[in-house]
């Protein structure tokens, strides 16, 4: 990084007015730097797996499949004994699946069948994740998933978290109810793109000066914000702590407002960044919302909520 210190040196002939500038021009090096490549901050994809589920008992299967471009992807489909429904799982900006299976590796057990994605560069996945990348990959798991022998098509509910949870919005906006999506749940999703990179340059002082001009780097194209309202009339859960310092709560809270019915928030107290479904009486009460708008297996009411 760049300090003070760093530049008194060269300019301790001149004035305090030139070493100000001589500073100025520093930041703007970093700030130039930076735009090149701020996108690159929402993906920290990690290749390879951690672990493999049969270590831990957990049974699953590996699917691969293309996405809309041709991308070769992978995911884990993790089966219920007796299914009442699928959940495809989208995880946040980091790692991969091997490390985000701990937020649904117990839905099976409840009765729900888990498909989790890797998006693009991300575990086995092939290519380089980007906005427009990911949220390919997304639309397509969703028509992969469909597609699954031990899948019914028409009880599937959309789960993401953090980053994962605006594509899921995004992508369910656009594509769910071509795919059938009964519900969508978005844990600590941020409202736009552009929106969370500007706080998150506002944090730092190297890039405070520049998160204006810095944030209109980012392709906001697909900010949730913005598709919001066209999720309905499938089901939208919203989750946020009270206590998230990486995707503050206010984010769900502005979702919220522009989404349209039928629409829920939880908010907990104390909570941190996707840190609420750890919790067994968030399982619990997720578990009824997803039973109480997918209806019972083969029940004429079935979906009843999300028409």
């Amino acid at each position: 990084m760049f300090t003070r210190m760093r530049y008194r040196r060269p300019c301790m002939a001149i004035s305090d007015h030139r070493g100000r500038r001589c500073l100025w021009l520093g930041l703007l090096v970093v700030a130039a730097m930076l735009i090149a490549g701020c996108s690159r901050f929402f993906f920290l994809p990690e290749p390879g797996h951690r672990w493999d589920p049969a270590q831990a008992g957990i049974d699953y299967e590996n699917i691969w499949f293309d996405s809309l471009d041709g991308t070769p992807l992978h995911g884990w489909f993790l089966p219920a004994d007796e299914p009442r429904g699928t959940i495809l799982f989208l995880h946040g900006n980091a790692e991969n699946i091997s490390t985000h299976i701990g937020a649904v590796y117990w839905l099976p057990g409840q009765g729900y069948n888990v498909f989790l994605l890797d998006y693009r560069g991300f575990g086995l996945s092939a290519g380089t994740p980007d906005f427009d990348g990911v949220h390919m990959d997304a639309a397509a798991a969703l028509a992969r998933v469909a597609r699954h022998r031990r899948v019914d098509p028409e009880r599937i509910v959309v789960f993401g978290q953090s980053l994962g949870a605006s594509v899921a919005i995004t992508t369910v906006a656009n594509h769910g109810a071509a795919h059938g999506v009964r519900g969508l749940i978005a844990d600590s999703p941020f409202s736009s793109y552009r929106g969370i990179a500007r706080e998150k340059f506002g944090e730092l002082w190297l890039t405070w000066p520049f998160q204006w001009p810095l944030s209109l780097t980012i392709d906001d194209d697909h900010a949730p914000i913005d598709h919001v309202a066209s999720v309905s009339p499938i089901p939208l859960l919203l989750i946020a702590g009270d206590d998230d310092r990486v995707v503050p709560s206010h984010h769900s809270q502005d979702l919220y407002a522009a989404a349209q019915p039928p629409k829920d928030a939880w908010h907990y107290r104390g909570v941190g960044h996707t840190q609420a479904v750890a919790r067994d009486n968030v399982r619990r009460r997720l578990v009824a919302w997803l039973d109480g708008v997918l209806g019972p297996v083969g029940g004429d009411d079935a979906g009843e909520e999300g028409e």
